[in-house]
């Protein structure tokens, strides 16, 4: 069917095939980090999400490997932030499934190394 259920002012927002990558991408990183926020709701209330579509490297990177995501601890008067890279996420990633899948396990693994427990104990469905 085309026509204005797909339209981006249609009665119930716009359908997932109307959202850009970016969009789609958006809504996945915050459906996870909702949900592991929500089981350590007192220690991860301060930390803020954020998404960029790729990191800022510096001159002297050596590694091979692109990041996908920094944590930046609290500074000054900003909150501690949770950043993923979206393009380096998207482009490790086939499907639909394996992009939801990947930035569960980043978002866990940051929070994780953060919170000072193993990543299994961060969400249930951590698969490393």
């Amino acid at each position: 069917m085309r026509g204005p259920a797909y339209a981006p002012g249609a009665p119930r927002g716009p359908v997932p095939a109307a959202l850009t990558r970016r969009e789609r991408f958006d809504r996945i990183a915050v459906t996870v980090m909702a949900d592991v926020e929500e089981r350590w709701h007192d220690e991860l209330s301060r930390v803020e999400l954020a998404v960029e579509d790729a990191p800022v490297l510096p001159a002297s990177w050596v590694n091979p490997r692109v990041p996908l995501a920094s944590f930046v601890d609290a500074s000054g008067g900003a909150p501690p932030r949770l950043v993923l890279f979206r393009r380096p996420l998207e482009h490790r990633a086939e499907t639909l499934a394996d992009l939801e899948a990947l930035v569960l396990t980043v978002v866990v693994e940051q929070l994780a190394e953060v919170l000072g427990v193993p990543p299994e104990d961060v969400h249930p469905d951590y698969e490393a």
